[in-house]
């Protein structure tokens, strides 16, 4: 038989056991915030990975970046000329069509020669190739190649007299020299210039 107990008890009782539920829980909250701190060497050690994990991923972008400059450097290269190309080939294409045409004459072949001339200097003008100026012109190491020399009472010494190549700059840089002829004194000219001085001066 259950002896009743006063309710005075039984709520002291409860009172009791929620405080004992409260600081319980109050005690895990405590247990969970209070983080306990890491060893130095520990923490060392995850610094030390962490820098190693940056460490290769820089590698791995700066190897990619190498490899795609190398590309990039290799494909300039390689397809410098394509433009140039993309302008000659229509004038060789012409060229073909030229000598291919039903009932060639002279006439048309010269007409068709003339067209592509023309078609060939707007080409070479696009890319800054200009011709030198030669004939006339003193003659200059840095333009003229010389081929021979021929004397001349008309001209003076090393004097471009005829051309036997045209000479082109590529913007203001020599592209190729002018093949030419300068002039030269007739052999005896010059002993007969200093007689002549002589005479005058006596």
């Amino acid at each position: 038989m259950n002896k009743e107990q006063p309710l005075d008890d039984i709520d002291d009782s409860n009172e009791s056991k929620e405080h004992s539920e409260d600081s319980f829980s109050s005690e895990e909250e405590e247990i969970e915030i209070v983080e306990e701190p890491l060893d130095p060497l520990e923490q060392k050690e995850n610094e030390l990975s962490d820098l190693k994990e940056e460490m290769m991923r820089l590698r791995a972008e700066t190897d990619n970046f190498r490899k795609r400059l190398s590309k990039e450097k290799e494909d300039s290269v390689r397809y410098a000329n394509e433009k140039l190309f993309k302008d000659l080939v229509p004038i060789y294409d012409n060229l073909k069509r030229a000598l291919e045409a039903p009932d060639v004459n002279v006439k048309s072949l010269k007409e068709g020669v003339d067209m592509i001339g023309k078609q060939f200097l707007t080409f070479l003008e696009k890319h800054h190739v200009k011709p030198i100026e030669a004939l006339g012109e003193t003659f200059d190491p840095n333009l003229h190649e010389v081929l021979s020399q021929i004397e001349s009472e008309e001209h003076e010494e090393d004097v471009v007299i005829d051309e036997f190549g045209k000479g082109y700059y590529i913007h203001d840089r020599v592209l190729m020299p002018s093949k030419v002829v300068t002039s030269k004194k007739p052999q005896g000219s010059s002993s007969e210039e200093n007689a002549s001085s002589e005479e005058t001066a006596g």
